[in-house]
């Protein structure tokens, strides 16, 4: 509730999903719906799992928080908190989609 409804965050590198390394999908909790796949996911030495892109453009809805520091905040089409992005990522994007755990599930590939 913290995290997806009051926009808090997890602590870094506790969340399950950091270290998930199998090819398949990530979805949010609050929708319930496709947000990240495996392939855009990467280790940015931070602590929680990082995308270099959504799934697909409108898979997520960008909201600019404002204040002291400013930050772009990611929310599911729901609008549950899933994290923020930042201009720090890696190619083809530049961008790093710092994701908490807690608000997503993960669904490996069939094999």
């Amino acid at each position: 509730y913290h995290i997806m409804r009051e926009a808090g965050t997890e602590i870094p590198f506790t969340g399950e999903l950091n270290h998930e390394k199998r090819p398949g999908t990530y979805y949010s909790y609050g929708c319930d719906k496709p947000i990240f796949r495996s392939e855009a996911k990467y280790d940015s030495g931070t602590g929680w799992p990082s995308f270099y892109e959504p799934i697909k453009p409108d898979a997520v809805v960008l909201h600019q928080e404002s204040g002291l520091d400013t930050r772009t905040e990611v929310r599911d089409t729901c609008g549950s908190h899933l994290g923020h992005v930042f201009d720090d990522g890696p190619e083809p994007t530049g961008k790093r989609y710092c994701m908490n755990s807690v608000a997503m599930y993960f669904v490996p590939d069939k094999e």
